[in-house]
């Protein structure tokens, strides 16, 4: 663009007898003088001057504007107009959808070409694709000249490959190894297992978040002062790839030493409130079961007609000995109610979705711990990856909006896996899963294993919020076909169905109930085969009643470090059908560490099934110890065995328990850890077997091992070797144990 003044016809002020414009195509003469500050038949300043000729640049219709005042005091204004767009295209755009990058760009069609404009559409375009992780995109505006002054713009666009993260770096860690802090934030280092997530894509926004989920997990596990100092994305040369650098002062691990309630209200038993709190002194400090014990202070003095509270807790730190003291106080809160709940963002997912993860209702009395709560409900939906909720004033007297908006992310998962394992053999599997179907919140699954051993399909479908209450049910649908013919010379079959229903009454107590029926088929019995194992081919239907009850304090169900968990599980069998029995299970795992690396892990595991009427427990219904659950020994390898065949019979009740401890062995970068262990087992004696043919003996079998577990580009890759001590003459032993495979 060019400006230019007749310098030589004024200097200073100049009359300005009229004005003319030249060069007008579509834009009015009237348009042009009314962005001048110019009377006519007056005498006009250089200022002014220079002002109305910044005026018309800025209406951005022009491309050339000068000014001319001639002797007689004629004022001449030459313009070039700047060309009309006709067509705006994109092109080279294989990754960004056009509807994206229109929604971005000013330039569009019937409107004024100009290059300032588009010099900034190609800044916002570049934008757009550095926030989908290509950093090395290249756009070059083009025009194509059309008559009447006309033109077409095209954006050419190259973009480039994806911005991967090469690496991931944690500085200031001490207590948790790089492989434990991966695991918790969303960026991903590259590797080719995960051509199907984004999570390997460098996003700022993603790193942002990345910040938030350590101080999660830090403020989690007692580190009240953990703070990160920086965190830094550094883009390759050729911009193709990011190395992220998280540095953390993780600060003192604390204890609760004292936990008081003070309360400015009347009426209040601060001791009955403690009998709420889900910690005590002696507890390793955590933030959510802090927030989690404000919700239920507030719940708690709610039914006793304290609507308008507010619990505050206070931190007094001694980070010299670790040791904290918290106090909650509890004050009269305003007396606000909420008037209306707004939700935007959730193109796909349904309103009421969110809603019923609100502890809050519209007309309740407005409660921050309740907001809070209702806040880390709908991001534990994992539907989204931002939640945003605010309050505003409500035009109405005391009440308060509430504001929510949500980005919506990708809830559907294809998953596929190839492994190998000393039991099962090679194996592939394959399955989809959608996490919020028809954006109901529903779970609906699809998923197919096949392995030289065994094949299984399976079809699942959850319905989280069954008649409006949180409760959930489910039904799923199955064929299994397995091998067994190295352990027992016949194989099996089962086809069937499972209704589902589940409840949570905490966090941690939970129970679930189910109905199975199935038809189960021992087939491909070899001649030689046990006479027990003879006499039960064919098919058989099996309807059984079932629940679990489940309490778990773990820290984590992905990688335990802390806590523990518990279960119980009752079925029956005989409400129709071929099969009658009872059957009992329980498990408890114990987890703790210390010198921050070293997890011990105590378990014990127990099962007791019985026949009833005139009915013994089948084969495909027994207990069975050796492979996954029982190291050192093969598959089914302890327990009742033909002496003639070699057949294992399985038994009618089990325990397995034992200890093991992982630990660190130098090579924490390469995601490999170390372990030693204990394992111990038992297995009673199947329904009615001839001593004379049976060889059967209950005495404890104890293995100890040692082993590792390594984090590979393919997947968990277990090594076990393990040493039978105690056992048997007739046990199938099995020293070494491998396991690896990937769920994408």
């Amino acid at each position: 663009m060019n400006a230019a003044f007749a310098a030589n016809v004024y200097a200073a002020d100049v009359y300005v007898r009229d004005i003319q414009v030249n060069g007008l195509q579509r834009v009015e003469n009237e348009t042009v003088l009314s962005y001048l500050d110019i009377d006519k038949s007056k005498v006009v300043s250089e200022d002014k001057m220079d002002e109305s000729l910044k005026q018309l640049y800025s209406t951005g219709l022009f491309e050339d504007v000068s000014f001319n005042v001639t002797p007689d005091g004629l004022l001449v204004i030459n313009v070039v107009e700047n060309p009309l767009i006709g067509e705006r295209v994109f092109d080279g755009n294989d990754k960004v959808d056009s509807s994206m990058l229109e929604s971005e760009v000013q330039s569009a069609p019937r409107t004024m070409y100009n290059k300032a404009k588009v010099q900034e559409d190609v800044r916002r375009i570049l934008e757009v694709y550095k926030r989908n992780g290509r950093y090395a995109t290249a756009v070059e505006p083009k025009i194509i000249k059309r008559e009447q002054n006309r033109v077409d713009l095209v954006f050419e666009i190259e973009e480039g490959p994806a911005a991967s993260i090469d690496k991931v770096n944690f500085i200031g860690n001490t207590h948790y190894s790089a492989d434990d802090l991966q695991a918790e934030i969303m960026s991903k280092e590259s590797r080719w297992y995960r051509i199907f997530s984004s999570s390997e894509n460098y996003d700022a926004d993603k790193t942002n978040y990345d910040k938030e989920l350590l101080r999660r997990f830090y403020l989690k596990h007692g580190y009240a002062d953990f703070r990160v100092v920086s965190a830094v994305g550094e883009l390759s040369p050729d911009k193709t790839s990011f190395v992220l650098t998280y540095v953390l002062d993780e600060g003192p691990r604390y204890e609760i030493a004292d936990v008081k309630i003070v309360s400015e209200l009347d009426g209040v038993n601060t001791e009955e409130l403690k009998e709420v709190l889900l910690f005590e002194p002696g507890d390793v400090y955590n933030a959510d079961l802090v927030e989690k014990s404000v919700y239920e202070i507030t719940e708690a003095l709610g039914k006793k007609g304290f609507a308008f509270v507010d619990v505050e807790p206070e931190f007094e730190r001694n980070a010299a000995e670790g040791k904290m003291t918290l106090t909650f106080k509890v004050k009269e809160g305003a007396r606000v109610f909420v008037d209306k709940i707004n939700i935007t963002g959730n193109t796909r997912t349904d309103d009421e979705v969110i809603r019923r993860e609100f502890r809050l209702d519209e007309g309740d009395a407005f409660n921050a711990s309740k907001l809070r709560a209702s806040r880390r409900n709908v991001e534990n939906l994992d539907y989204f990856s931002k939640v945003d909720i605010q309050t505003v004033p409500s035009s109405t007297g005391n009440k308060a909006d509430v504001n929510v908006k949500v980005e919506e992310k990708s809830t559907g998962y294809f998953n596929v896996g190839v492994g190998y394992s000393t039991v099962n053999g090679a194996l592939v599997r394959t399955g989809v899963t959608e996490n919020n179907f028809q954006g109901r919140g529903q779970q609906l699954g699809f998923d197919i294993g096949v392995s030289q051993r065994a094949q299984d399909y399976n079809i699942s479908f959850t319905e989280p919020y069954f008649l409006g209450r949180r409760l959930s049910a489910g039904i799923d649908l199955f064929h299994t076909s397995e091998d067994y013919q190295d352990e027992g010379s016949y194989d099996t079959k089962s086809s069937g169905g499972r209704l589902r229903l589940g409840w949570k009454y905490t966090d941690d107590l939970s129970q679930y109930f189910r109905y199975t029926l199935r038809q189960d088929e021992i087939d491909n019995v070899d001649n030689d085969a046990s006479v027990y194992i003879k006499a039960e081919e064919g098919e058989y239907t099996g309807s059984i009643f079932g629940q679990t009850l489940v309490y778990d304090k773990r820290d984590s169900a992905i990688n335990p470090k802390d806590g523990y968990y518990l279960s119980f599980g009752a079925d029956v069998a005989g409400a129709g059908g071929d099969e009658k029995f009872y059957k009992f299970d329980a498990k408890a795992y114990k987890y703790f560490t210390i010198a921050d690396y070293y997890t011990f892990k105590l378990f014990a595991n127990g099962g007791y099934i019985a026949g009833f009427g005139d009915k013994d427990v089948r084969l495909s219904n027994r207990y069975y110890l050796g492979g996954y659950n029982m190291r050192g020994f093969e598959y089914a390898g302890i327990g009742a065995r033909d002496r003639f065949t070699d057949d294992a019979l399985g038994g009618n009740w089990m325990v397995y328990t034992g200890a093991e401890m992982s630990f660190p062995i130098g090579l924490d970068e390469l995601g490999v850890k170390g372990r030693t262990f204990v394992d111990v087992g038992m297995l009673g004696k199947p329904d009615n077997i001839d001593p004379a043919i049976v060889e059967y003996s209950s005495s404890p079998r104890v293995a100890t091992g040692v082993g590792v577990t390594w984090q590979s580009p393919m997947g968990n890759i277990d090594i076990d070797l393990a040493f039978p001590v105690v056992k048997e003459d007739y046990d199938e032993t099995e020293v070494f144990r491998l396991n690896f495979g990937t769920r994408l």
